[in-house]
């Protein structure tokens, strides 16, 4: 390419929820893209960080961090800012997803959903912020919602999942509004239904039911939500922020 515009060579990027699905997966593309990558995660990511930097020819390193705990956020992302020298952008993937039912659903079910796919979303992007504000830095942040955040999955109940995905999205715009003049942008993708280790072990007959639904007829993989990510973490979308992007099959479409 004469304009190498989806490089993102020179960069440091945070990946949360690295160690597996799709975050390990979009975090080798972002370090194939040229980004060096730190990895947050509640579990010890070590030999993914080590996997990614002897593959790609990048620096790669793993922190434990527990994105509920905003402390701990700020320990980790200045900790990270020491050890890389800098920090550009971030990759907000973390989250989790319960079925059951909302008339079954306890307030402590609930309250770990909101908590980690909202609240560990803000405290992660907040942290991330302002340590490109005190740095007069730009930068760039890419979260996961979910097309849960659109329209409402079936057969199964998962009232929590949807809501927490639904205000990632307009915490997404909201962020974009408040740091345009900063020079932070804030997108976030929006994925279908992806086969990862964790959807494979989802009810079987819920799985039918939504290869079924899918207009591809098939689930999608995590390397198909790379170059979303790429596109927003990259200067080829210098003039978008507040967007959302659907990854589904066309699942929303119908």
């Amino acid at each position: 390419m004469k304009h190498d515009i989806f490089s993102l060579k020179g960069k440091v990027c945070i990946v949360t929820g690295g160690y597996q699905g799709i975050g390990e997966t979009v975090a080798g593309y972002i370090a194939d893209a040229g980004a060096d990558i730190v990895i947050f995660d509640i579990a010890d990511a070590t030999a993914v960080a080590e996997r990614i930097a002897a593959e790609y020819g990048v620096r790669a390193k793993a922190y434990i961090c527990d994105v509920t705990n905003p402390e701990a956020v700020e320990q980790c992302i200045n900790k990270a800012a020491e050890d890389m020298g800098t920090l550009d952008l971030l990759f907000n993937n973390a989250g989790i997803c319960l079925h059951k039912a909302a008339l079954d659903c306890e307030p402590k079910d609930w309250l770990k959903v909101i908590d980690v796919n909202l609240n560990g979303v803000y405290y992660v992007a907040q942290a991330f912020g302002r340590y490109l504000v005190a740095n007069n830095k730009k930068g760039s942040i890419v979260n996961t919602a979910s097309m849960s955040a659109t329209i409402v999955n079936i057969p199964q109940k998962q009232a929590s999942y949807n809501a927490s995905k639904a205000a990632v999205k307009h915490l997404t715009k909201s962020l974009a509004i408040e740091w345009a003049d900063k020079g932070i942008r804030v997108n976030c993708i929006s994925p279908g239904y992806i086969r990862t280790a964790i959807t494979e072990k989802s009810n079987p007959e819920y799985q039918k039911i939504w290869v079924d639904s899918i207009p591809f007829k098939r689930m999608g993989t995590p390397e198909e939500l790379a170059g979303a990510v790429i596109y927003l973490l990259s200067d080829a979308s210098t003039y978008t922020s507040g967007c959302d992007i659907i990854i589904d099959g066309c699942f929303t479409v119908v």
